[in-house]
């Protein structure tokens, strides 16, 4: 199969494309100096290489920073994706497109798992992008016959993440402070969300892309949800150092859904997906990320960080 992949370069995208070339696809990315907003330059990079399936998954990802910058962020995700879709729709064999969105556009949906079906209720200007923007794939694919499959992957987390996410975040400042002091700044420890493992969720978008239904949503989730206290405490189970966690009012969204967890039975159905890492393999293997990564930076105090 040959894949085309947008956000190659990102954490996920890095993840997809390692699991793609593995089981024995031809991947293309797009040139340096080509993003989403470049609709020219996207159309020339998925025609000339001639994808059976495009994974659009290059978007603004933080639902915290969207806050600062909404506008951006909306043209990133909403308009970037009508590119993306317009690149493939018009190619001279028209792709399949796995239209990757986010959990996020459940918003304030309750506090059981969540079916593809309940209400979309965004609560952020993230999610409002992803939820524009996944509209724009079924008007795509009922309007002009695009296969466009969307999938809402929950929390996904693993080694190479940035630390402006969660896992990655507390699991960076432990091994900082495994490396000179023990106090831990934290943010909210109440919020419980979907956990899975990225190399588990990689899986998932390939599955979906061979057997997923056009015009169908699916979500991509464990089914359980952790609250962030839990995290913080496996994490800290796993340090080299006795640690202590400290509230940072800074870490705090202007708006923190209080749970997020999905029902993944239709994935499930559709494909026999389901994740085979352990989470306690998930949190170790981000520290050891952070270990290696900080292993030459020299270690200050606590006081001066």
């Amino acid at each position: 199969m040959r894949a085309f992949i947008t956000g190659a370069s990102g954490f996920v995208g890095h993840w997809l494309r390692d699991h793609l070339e593995a089981s024995g696809d031809t991947v293309g990315v797009l040139a340096d100096g080509v993003d989403l907003s470049d609709a020219d330059g996207l159309c020339t990079a998925v025609h000339d290489f001639g994808p059976d399936v495009v994974y659009h998954l290059a978007a603004l990802s933080h639902v915290g920073r969207s806050w600062e910058a909404p506008e951006e962020t909306l043209q990133v995700n909403v308009v970037g994706t009508l590119h993306v879709l317009e690149a493939a729709r018009t190619a001279p064999r028209a792709p399949r497109v796995l239209l990757v969105s986010s959990a996020e556009v459940y918003g304030a949906a309750g506090g059981g798992p969540v079916c593809e079906t309940a209400e979309l209720r965004p609560v952020t200007p993230y999610a409002a992008s992803k939820v524009a923007a996944e509209f724009l794939g079924v008007q795509a694919h009922l309007g002009r016959g695009l296969e466009v499959v969307r999938c809402r992957p929950f929390n996904h987390v693993g080694p190479g993440q940035a630390d402006s996410f969660v896992v990655s975040g507390l699991a960076r400042r432990i091994v900082e402070a495994e490396r000179g002091g023990s106090d831990v700044r934290v943010g909210n420890l109440s919020a419980a969300r979907d956990f899975t493992d990225v190399r588990d969720v990689v899986r998932a978008y390939r599955l979906l892309a061979r057997a997923g239904e056009p015009g169908e949503v699916y979500n991509v989730c464990s089914g359980r949800a952790v609250t962030v206290a839990e995290l913080f405490e496996r994490l800290v189970a796993l340090a080299r150092t006795p640690v202590r966690s400290v509230e940072d009012r800074e870490l705090f969204r202007p708006v923190d859904l209080p749970v997020l967890v999905g029902d993944s039975s239709k994935l499930r159905a559709v494909t026999g997906w389901e994740p085979w890492i352990a989470l306690e393999t998930t949190l170790a293997d981000v520290l050891e990320r952070w270990r290696e990564q900080l292993a030459e930076a020299p270690a200050q105090p606590e006081m001066f960080r």
